[in-house]
């Protein structure tokens, strides 16, 4: 087992060492105005593609996707009701909603939730 383990983490190490020299010798040392702006159609662009944006809707898009993923892994404990003991399963459920919630309360604490501000 120690010598897979070994083998695997040499070979790990070798593969990154080669993908790190390759992307330090294919770096392209030349920067072009016309082509690090962004395209449109081969025209002068009209405005700077480097508008602001609002962090509130990152925030909200990440907070969608951690409570995303924890009801995606509240569905399979419905799949293991008929096989485990209803009692492990409603605490389990129980203490992850209860994680879910003090979550929700947080972010509602810190004003994330609030569109207002």
């Amino acid at each position: 087992m120690l010598m897979i383990f070994s083998i695997m983490l040499f070979v790990m190490t070798i593969t990154l060492l080669i993908m790190m020299i390759t992307s330090m010798l294919a770096k392209k040392s030349f920067n072009d105005r016309e082509k690090n702006s962004p395209f449109e159609c081969g025209f002068e662009p009209k405005s700077s593609a480097r508008i602001p944006f609002s962090l509130h809707f990152f925030l909200i898009a990440m907070i969608f996707l951690i409570f995303d993923v924890e009801i995606t892994l509240l569905m399979p404990l419905l799949i293991t009701i008929k096989f485990s003991k209803i009692n492990s399963i409603s605490m389990m459920v129980t203490l992850f909603m209860i994680i879910l919630l003090m979550g929700v309360y947080h972010e509602w604490n810190q004003g994330t939730l609030n569109w207002t501000n």
